[in-house]
């Protein structure tokens, strides 16, 4: 992703050797309460990487587009139940209408394209936010706001809103979220290029991101487990079956990489900027989004065929990264709903524009 090294950046070093610390999967899987959350969460904050995406005079670290996507995938990679990439697009879109960024976990919406928050006559929020993820585990939220003024985003504190209880697939919260005339902390009109479409453009490329890293670490967890299980006396990895639903994972870890790395490169190309984004970034983000649900659904299935039952217990790591691979396909708009945009506009550019549009890229 984007034009240099992210292996030899200091913001993946320091990512990486928190979560390694902190937050090993199997370690995790074996903690009897959830206090590890605190310290790991402790550790990120002090190292500034939740607001990467927000400059310094906003309160945040300043740090390159690219970084924050880098940030994403190691947040996928160790399957973290924490708000990490929430606050990321928090921190961003607060950004978009240069808002001060607030210490802490945020999450963000509307993570629905169809949900709508607006303003009321006294300047104070209405309308609800479905499914928001990690929204009681946060003290903030970002909000898109669309009024007859033109569109604003505002911080307000996730206490003053009305929260249903909802867990998801992985038991993280996720949290219909209710604006009933919540006075905002802060309230600004948002850059002109910023729309409810870029919004869910960046959501999409990070869940994309996050889901190619976890396909990965699944990949590599069923290929290692079918080498050391052993039935009618030699390893199940053996058997012409299981080799075939191998090869079928990593195709399909191939292909989310693939299309989650273009797409977090192009985005990265352009800073991130609502102003610089256009038909072809939209083409990056949407394939992305579409390809890594699909290979979610397929990557869970096959690596609980090779596994067994044992996939499904408390005990083994594998439900962690396999439910949040499902969890996180309707966030920012499900696949149905990015094919059937996708496919609407370039239908609208005609036959003779498709692949000059495709090449492209």
């Amino acid at each position: 992703m984007g034009g240099r090294h992210l292996k030899d950046s200091i913001v993946t070093e320091t990512a990486t050797r928190i979560f390694t610390d902190l937050a090993d999967p199997q370690t995790i899987n074996r903690a009897k309460d959830a206090t590890w959350k605190t310290e790991l969460w402790s550790k990120l904050s002090d190292a500034g990487l939740p607001l990467a995406w927000v400059s310094e005079h906003l309160g945040g670290a300043g740090a390159e587009a690219s970084d924050g996507f880098e940030l994403a995938r190691i947040a996928g990679q160790f399957a973290s139940p924490i708000p990490l990439s929430e606050t990321l697009l928090a921190g961003w879109l607060l950004a978009q209408a240069d808002l001060n960024c607030p210490s802490g976990r945020m999450s963000v919406a509307p993570c629905r394209p169809a949900d709508h928050v607006g303003l009321s006559a006294n300047g104070k929020l209405v309308g609800r936010a479905r499914r928001v993820p990690f929204a009681r585990d946060s003290a903030h939220l970002a909000v898109l706001i669309e009024s007859a003024g033109g569109l604003r985003v505002a911080l307000v504190k996730t206490s003053d809103c009305v929260l249903s209880d909802g867990r998801s697939l992985a038991g993280d919260a996720v949290n219909d979220v209710t604006f009933d005339n919540v006075a905002p902390v802060a309230i600004k009109s948002a850059s002109a290029a910023l729309d409810r479409s870029k919004l869910m453009m960046m959501g999409a490329v990070v869940r994309a991101v996050e889901t190619a890293a976890a396909l990965q670490v699944i990949l590599q967890l069923s290929t290692q487990y079918a080498q050391e299980r052993v039935a009618f006396g030699k390893p199940i990895g053996k058997f012409q079956a299981v080799q075939h639903n191998l090869a079928k994972l990593a195709g399909e870890a191939s292909a989310a990489l693939t299309a989650s790395g273009s797409a977090a490169e192009a985005m990265a190309g352009i800073g991130a900027d609502p102003a610089r984004f256009d038909e072809g970034i939209y083409l990056e983000a949407a394939s992305a989004r579409i390809r890594c649900a699909e290979a979610a659904t397929e990557g869970a299935a096959i690596a609980h065929q090779v596994f067994g039952a044992i996939g499904f217990t408390k005990e083994h790591i594998l439900h962690r990264y396999t439910m949040r691979l499902l969890s996180w396909r309707d966030d920012f708009g499900n696949e149905s709903q990015w094919a059937l945009e996708l496919g609407t506009r370039i239908a609208a550019r005609g036959a003779d524009e498709l692949w000059p549009f495709m090449a492209s890229r």
